[in-house]
């Protein structure tokens, strides 16, 4: 096994990162997941996740996909950390657009030295969440999640208010962004179509139909 105190990848890193989402979606990672996520083909998907399970950073069951260990949790949660502090150091200091930050932090956050992360946080007046809405972790790797469930699970008549948006593709951020549907937005279903169909909501004086699969990657709280 390699030794514990090497650094890991830039590869890694994403791989991690990559598996922490996924894991939080569904208890686990599965190898065509991971490779639709990260873009890649299906065999060095198998390779990384070799390397990643002699570090000990994950732990792989064939057909019940890949988790990760402790301390494969903590360097994916230090990850994500840096990649929402670069996200909010982008939009509130450079001005970017909040569907730009998300793939600009991606490169950032392999570059950013441990060093700088507390400075830059105190910088940034310790922000709790990225532009979308998803917590930062802390320095300890807690994670404070506000209580929020997807759109998706609304009925009609019901109020809600946004809280975080899951994905953040920048075609997917324009988009909502155009619409009004960002984190404190409030809104209510209109109307709802059974078995996966799509929802009707109204945000402000304006009605916006949306796909189901465009709805559950919005999280909102009930009012």
């Amino acid at each position: 096994m390699k030794n514990e105190d090497t650094p890991i990848s830039k590869q890694s890193e994403e791989y991690l990162e990559a598996i922490y989402r996924l894991e939080g979606k569904t208890g686990s990672a599965k190898t065509m997941e991971l490779a639709h996520q990260l873009q890649v083909v299906p065999g060095s998907v198998t390779n990384t996740i070799e390397s990643l399970e002699r570090r000990g950073l994950i732990t792989h069951k064939p057909y019940k996909g890949v988790k990760l260990t402790e301390r494969g949790r903590k360097l994916a949660l230090e990850v994500i950390r840096r990649h929402r502090l670069a996200e909010r150091l982008l939009m509130d200091v450079l001005r970017l657009d909040w569907s730009q930050v998300h793939d600009t932090a991606c490169k950032l956050e392999h570059a950013i030295p441990k060093e700088i992360i507390k400075p830059l946080e105190k910088a940034l007046k310790h922000p709790k969440t990225c532009p979308h809405g998803n917590p930062i972790p802390t320095a300890c790797g807690g994670v404070i999640e506000e209580k929020s469930e997807p759109l998706v699970g609304l009925n009609t008549k019901e109020k809600a208010v946004i809280v975080k948006i899951t994905r953040e593709e920048s075609d997917i951020l324009q988009h909502l962004a155009t619409l009004g549907l960002t984190p404190g937005a409030y809104i209510e279903v209109e109307n709802k179509i059974p078995f996966r169909g799509p929802l009707t909501i109204k945000v402000g004086d304006a009605s916006h139909t949306l796909e189901h699969k465009l709805a559950s990657i919005i999280d909102v709280r009930r009012c």
